[in-house]
């Protein structure tokens, strides 16, 4: 789960991270309201969405006095930010966060992640903040400095330590830096977070550590212990359809293509995918409805498919612990509800499997069964072409 930069950098300030203070405001009436509070001769206005570029997308404005907050809040409500990480859809801009300006002397990088590989907590820190980490680490690898940390260890001073070393914090900052870092891991491990970011940190001209903006996300299989955490989170920002799924404990990620898929369990389904590239298609989801699907999952799952984009429908299901029975229920009972247009491709394997299709062929619905996937994914690509 995201958050927005101002919830990030509240709770930034509950555990010990310099930040700046700030309002959030809907309008641009708000917005010079708010500025008004700050003790401050010049301010920052920022939109708040889930995305980066913000500022290259104009999301972002100095403003001198409170006519000018008003007047970049007016430009920044509203509008609609489009990046790599937006998709052409972009993301539209609904709030704004006013904060007042500091004056920068150098820009830093870091953030705290999860290590896979290494089953640990991973230090990610640079010299070059302020900038897209991704375009350094393709660009100029060695400006990039790596940490892992134990996790039944923690973070040691001389892990913090050697990071400051290596990114060029002033030997006046280097406790203060490590107390930063510090909260930041306590605050890592304490909320389950997947990751904590900073960029900027900034060194300002007063000789201060702050930090400017902020990203937090946390691990959706955690988020039920942490009920605060859940409060925070920002619907209008996620996709309708995945947003809906999580309300049904299905994994489901909206794609580009055109072929709707619908598996159970996750390796299968990047199979179906991969085989569905195979043979000249795209797919227009990934969604797993998990190994004890129920008759009324596979019906929401099944309702997620319906979308404009979708040409065809291929389901592939290897009964284990869920029947094909079950599955088949499901298909029949969502694709009446649903009144469906596009031509649907049934693979069904495993338990249950000959009651599976014949609830199929007693449905009185155009289904195409398939025996195995290759074929099943070569008729959804003729299909929806």
């Amino acid at each position: 789960m995201k958050i927005h930069e101002y919830q990030a950098k509240e709770l930034f300030a509950k555990f010990g991270v310099a930040t700046q203070q700030g309002y959030v405001a809907t309008t641009k009436e708000q917005a010079k309201e708010y500025a008004a509070k700050l003790s401050s001769s010049m301010y920052v206005v920022k939109a708040q969405a889930h995305c980066g570029g913000r500022g290259k997308a104009g999301g972002v404005k100095l403003a001198r006095t409170l006519d000018e907050v008003e007047a970049a809040a007016s430009k920044i409500l509203g509008m609609r930010i489009v990046n790599k990480q937006t998709g052409a859809e972009g993301k539209l801009v609904r709030k704004v966060l006013v904060t007042d300006a500091v004056n920068i002397k150098k820009e830093f990088y870091l953030s705290l992640a999860v290590d896979n590989e290494n089953a640990s907590v991973v230090i990610i820190a640079s010299g070059a903040g302020g900038t897209e980490i991704e375009e350094i680490a393709a660009s100029q690898p060695e400006l990039i400095v790596k940490q892992l940390v134990s996790t039944t260890m923690g973070l040691r001073d001389y892990e913090a330590r050697y990071v400051a070393d290596k990114i060029g914090i002033r030997k006046e900052n280097v406790k203060e830096f490590i107390l930063m870092l510090k909260n930041m891991y306590r605050l890592f491990v304490e909320k389950d977070c997947s990751l904590v970011e900073i960029n900027p940190l900034v060194e300002t001209e007063e000789g201060k550590l702050i930090a400017i903006d902020g990203k937090v996300n946390f691990d959706d299989n955690a988020l039920f212990r942490h009920p605060d955490i859940l409060e925070l989170r920002d619907v209008d920002e996620e996709n309708p359809k995945e947003y809906e799924a999580a309300k049904h404990d299905l994994n489901y990620v909206s794609l580009d293509g055109s072929i709707g898929c619908m598996v159970n369990g996750a390796g299968l389904a990047m199979a179906t995918m991969d085989i569905i590239h195979a043979f000249g298609g795209e797919p227009a989801n990934f969604l797993d409805v998990g190994g004890t699907a129920t008759t009324e999952r596979v019906t929401a799952a099944f309702k997620l498919l319906s979308d404009a984009s979708v040409r065809a429908i291929l389901v592939n299901i290897f009964g284990g612990i869920v029947k094909c029975d079950v599955i088949a229920e499901g298909i029949v009972i969502a694709a009446k509800e649903v009144g469906l247009n596009v031509p649907l491709i049934v693979r069904l394997d495993g338990t249950n499997v000959e009651k599976g299709k014949q609830i199929l062929k007693d449905s009185g619905l155009k289904i195409y069964a398939e025996g195995d996937l290759r074929s099943a994914a070569r008729k959804a690509v003729e299909m929806a072409k």
